[in-house]
């Protein structure tokens, strides 16, 4: 039969013709009926029925499961034990509960010892069905780090792509190079995920990771396609703070040289993504850059405040509305249709304020602090209404409007009718009693500046007949 006629065939057909392969495949176990290029035929036409589960039962059944195991992990045939990892990854993907069938038959320890096999196609598929056994399973994490090694596979592999990458003179990977690599970074963030127990096992990887993301030129048009969301996500699970990560993200020699170029790739990355991209994609890179700054020296750390704060240039007008990098994190701090994105800047941009309210009202203004501050509890900083200066660009000092964060003499303002001193005045009591109704429910913990004025002689008392009630 095939490949075209086994794609077409559905039904009781199709159903029949899956029964019998894996019949005569779980025959061929310990007679040896079929010659090697039928045996490997076989699978292969399995793997095309099996990617559809409809009316392909019998692959996913115990009797299916285990043949496969043992075509994939016992025979002889490299060509054949790969011919059968398609077919039982494509399982495993599809049928949740045949993962269960790969930890309790015992096939998580020798796919351990199979992933130093130096072989791109056997490092994709091993890692698959390793990655794809850590969820839904009771596999046992631990047991595969501590006594099979599973952390030091995963680290000698991705050694293997750094090698690769520094000795070939082609700037790109070859695509089956590449889907290696993306597996076996997902496997290491499902383990270190699952198992933080043993998170310190995987410090070793972080020089690697932080050497292909330099190595490996990213496409200009989606900077955080494959591999590098992959190398981003991986990071995040591993220590930082260890002394051998920090020696790999800031070199002596070179101090903000990763760093920089995360800044550079998230700036790439707000430019290019946008809608639901922006909330899957970018976000783990922004939790990154959050992550390295707080472990990062204080040099480096100011590299980051300078690289992603506003600037005297952002101030010229109102914050978030300009090109820049910051103006892009602050308008998306807000961002409601990307709320995990909009936490992670409004954090890393809190951290970069040193964790100071006062402070990172100052750096981003009342309007896209008050709303973090707000959720997190934080006490809005008395000083939240009176403008304060920052440096421009020749280093002087200049007023800036604490709600916009813009400078002063850079407002331009509508055009817009002058009020009467009556107009004036009713607006002034409502805000009076806004203010106290904000004070009365703990939102506000600063003197209402209505009040302030009444006592300083600059407000003058509405009679009973002038107070309009407030809705």
């Amino acid at each position: 039969m095939t490949t075209s006629t086994v794609g077409t065939a559905s039904g009781l057909a199709k159903l029949k013709a899956v029964a019998d392969l894996v019949d005569k495949l779980t025959d061929d176990l310990d007679k040896l009926t079929l010659l090697p290029q039928a045996r490997n035929e076989a699978l292969e036409q399995l793997k095309v029925y099996g990617r559809d589960p409809k009316d392909a039962d019998p692959i996913f059944t115990n009797e299916g499961i285990s043949m496969l195991l043992r075509h994939a992990f016992c025979s002889p045939s490299t060509e054949t034990a790969r011919a059968a990892l398609r077919v039982l990854a494509n399982a495993m993907l599809l049928k949740p509960e045949t993962r269960q069938m790969f930890i309790d038959k015992g096939f998580a320890t020798r796919a351990c010892s199979e992933l130093k096999v130096d072989s791109w196609d056997n490092e994709f598929l091993v890692s698959r069905v390793l990655f794809l056994s850590t969820y839904d399973t009771d596999v046992d994490l631990l047991n595969l780090i501590d006594k099979h090694r599973l952390a030091d596979h995963i680290i000698e592999n991705l050694y293997r792509h750094v090698k690769v990458m520094s000795t070939k003179a082609k700037p790109k990977a070859e695509p089956m190079e590449e889907m290696a690599l993306g597996e076996t970074l997902k496997l290491m963030f499902n383990v270190t995920h699952f198992c933080k127990e043993r998170v310190s096992s995987f410090t070793p990887a972080v020089s690697h990771v932080v050497s292909l993301i330099w190595k490996h030129d990213g496409p200009s048009s989606k900077p955080l396609d494959p591999p590098f969301g992959s190398l981003v996500n991986a990071l995040l699970n591993l220590d930082m703070t260890a002394e051998k990560s920090r020696s790999a993200l800031y070199p002596k020699d070179e101090p903000n040289k990763f760093s920089l170029r995360l800044v550079g790739l998230l700036d790439q990355s707000m430019k290019a993504y946008g809608g639901g991209e922006l909330e899957t994609v970018v976000t783990p890179l922004v939790s990154l850059v959050g992550k390295l700054y707080e472990s990062a020296p204080q040099a480096v750390q100011q590299v980051l405040r300078d690289s992603l704060l506003p600037t005297a240039e952002d101030r010229q007008g109102v914050l978030g509305r300009g090109k820049t990098l910051s103006a892009s994190l602050l308008k998306n701090s807000t961002n409601p249709m990307a709320p995990a994105l909009r936490d992670a800047i409004s954090h890393l941009l809190f951290d970069l304020s040193d964790k100071d309210a006062s402070k990172f009202v100052e750096n981003v203004g009342y309007g896209f602090a008050s709303g973090f501050l707000f959720q997190n509890n934080v006490p809005i900083p008395a000083s939240v209404s009176e403008a304060f200066s920052r440096g421009d660009a020749t280093g002087a000092q200049r007023p800036v409007n604490p709600i916009t964060g813009q400078f002063l003499d850079k407002e331009t303002l509508g055009d817009v009718p002058e009020m009467s001193q009556e107009e004036k005045e009713r607006e002034a009591e409502r805000l009076f009693v806004l203010f106290e109704r904000l004070r009365a429910n703990g939102l506000v913990n600063v003197q209402n500046p209505v009040e302030r004025a009444v006592r300083e002689g600059r407000f003058r008392e509405l009679g009973d007949e002038e107070v309009e009630e407030l809705d």
